[in-house]
Formats: C-alpha cells, structure tokens, sequence
C-alpha cells in the first residue's frame, strides 16, 4: 500500500472489488461519499462536482494515510459541504440520554430521541465497514454496521 497524506479537497478511490469503485472527497472534519458506483475507474473527476450524497462519515486516519483508499485527484469542495450535517451521540450506560454533535464547531447539547432519528451517530469508522455499508447500498441490503449504530432502545 502506498503511504500518503490526507489532503483536504482530495477525492479518494474505493475498490468495492469485483470491478466496482465509489468515491469519496476529504473534508476539514471527515468524508463526503458520493453516490455513484462505476464499473471503470473514473478518469475525469469533475463528474462528482454535481454527484449527489450517500452520507457523510469519518474514517479512522491510517485508511487514507496507509493507502487503503488511494487519492486519485482533488476538487474544490463543493459549497454545500462547508457546514456539515448534525450527528448524535447516545449514552451507553443510559440509553434515554441523547446529544447533539455539531462536527463544525464542536458543541454537544442535550436533546431528544425524536430528533436523532435519521443522523449519523457520531463515530468514526473503519475502512472496511465503510466498504461492506457501499456495497449493501448498491445492493439493497441492510447493514450490520449502520444498524449497530442506530439509536439504541
């Protein structure tokens, strides 16, 4: 694998093996992962510049910075990825406790279940958890992963 650094603006290629790749832009505060899956590698970038959103994650450094998904060009971050979408987070020992994380400015505030439901739980995620949650994706299957991090009852 090839050593390299994470670079904001930087678009990476993520080998779903069997010939499909998907793509995702590094961020100031983790990833936007593009919904797209090719059969080729893409040549011309400038698709994902209009390319809708699957989510938004962080991944655990050494995924990008140990070559796991390597960088194959770089954009300019699109506008609407400048303030990125709320996250939650649950408390193990207390289920009913549930807070707002706010990955632009770093604040946490106490909320409701009611209004977690449909973010991303605040974590950070390996690279083949990533890779198995794509390819359900494209193949219409729930995944383990995503599902464990669902609010809890």
């Amino acid at each position: 694998m090839k050593k390299q650094r994470r670079t904001i603006g930087a678009v990476v290629e993520i080998d779903l093996k069997k010939g499909n790749y998907c793509y995702a832009q590094i961020l100031n505060d983790g990833l936007v992962f593009f919904n797209l899956k090719t059969t080729k590698r893409l040549t011309n970038l400038d698709v994902l510049l209009e390319c809708p959103v699957l989510f938004f994650l962080s991944v655990y450094r050494d995924v990008i910075s140990q070559g796991r998904w390597l960088k194959v060009g770089k954009l300019p971050i699109r506008k609407e990825f400048e303030v990125l979408p709320m996250k939650f987070i649950q408390d193990n020992l207390n289920p009913d406790r549930f807070e707002l994380y706010n990955p632009n400015t770093g604040d946490i505030t106490k909320t409701t279940k009611d209004k977690v439901i449909g973010l991303e739980r605040a974590a950070v995620w390996e690279a083949n958890h990533v890779e198995d949650r794509l390819r359900d994706h494209y193949e219409g299957k729930s995944n383990v992963w995503l599902e464990q991090l669902k609010p809890q009852e």
